[in-house]
């Protein structure tokens, strides 16, 4: 499979998939399909130990879904969540390789789901990242049963709740990022890394990955379709259609009163 806003190749056994849509890398429906596709390849090839997820897009990892789908009413929040929430995750899930997310860049909203999904996660100095959801009226559901896990429950209720974003170096403090590196060198410290992932059993790595996401997740499938029923829940509020269209307008959110 061709696509043409993400590129896949495999290098010493360890699969890059690198998303290429200027200037934000932004989620559309055709996108996700192919990032499924892509995930599934990768974790059919016998030859692939590892998967790499990054951008060839210079400061912008991915900026997350469609907005302007939704307000345009072209699509609906069902439409894109079952995607990126539930097919995206059962992909990742059932991978059988480890993946790294190599962020560099702004991570926003759907971006944070590509990233968090992954096993690891390095990022660039340069790298922002932020769950800026509630600013437009809907929520960032998917997060909330794992968010916390990481890095408390606190943080992650503050993170989630302003929406504001944050650097690197707190991104590190906190447990989301592992490593932080010059933007220059992140893909290939993430290749370095990814190496050390291939150089094991691939039968251990696969049973071993298994059996820690579970130990980490039990509920993890079941946790991430009540998210996406959450999600597709505050979609349809006429606060979310306010939220979003006074993010495209570029204004501020003109809120209902509570009755």
């Amino acid at each position: 499979m061709v696509s043409e806003h993400i590129q896949y190749s495999v290098e010493n056994q360890i699969a890059i998939i690198a998303f290429n849509k200027p200037p934000l890398n932004v989620l559309t429906e055709e996108m996700l399909d192919e990032y499924i596709g892509l995930l599934d390849r990768a974790r059919v090839d016998d030859n692939v130990r590892a998967v790499v997820i990054t951008s060839d897009v210079p400061g912008r990892f991915c900026a997350g879904l469609d907005l302007n789908a939704l307000y345009r009413k072209e699509k609906t929040g069902a439409d894109l969540v079952e995607r990126l929430y539930v097919r995206v995750s059962e992909m990742q899930h059932k991978l059988g390789k480890p993946s790294i997310a190599a962020v560099n860049g702004t991570a926003r909203g759907g971006g944070m789901t590509l990233a968090i999904g992954c096993d690891v996660v390095l990022c660039s100095e340069n790298a922002t990242f932020g769950y800026p959801e509630i600013v437009s009226g809907i929520l960032p559901s998917i997060h909330f049963y794992h968010l916390h896990k990481i890095i408390g429950k606190h943080r992650a209720f503050e993170l989630l709740f302003t929406g504001r974003s944050f650097g690197a170096t707190e991104a590190k403090e906190i447990g989301l990022a592992v490593h932080v590196y010059p933007e220059g060198q992140l893909r290939e410290k993430a290749l370095e890394l990814a190496n050390v992932f291939a150089q094991h059993s691939p039968d251990v790595m696969r049973i071993g990955r298994k059996a820690f996401r579970y130990a980490a997740e039990p509920n993890y499938l079941a946790n991430v379709q009540y998210a996406a029923n959450d999600f597709t829940a505050i979609s349809v509020n006429p606060d979310a259609y306010e939220g979003i269209s006074s993010f495209i307008e570029k204004r501020t959110p003109n809120w209902r009163k509570e009755s």
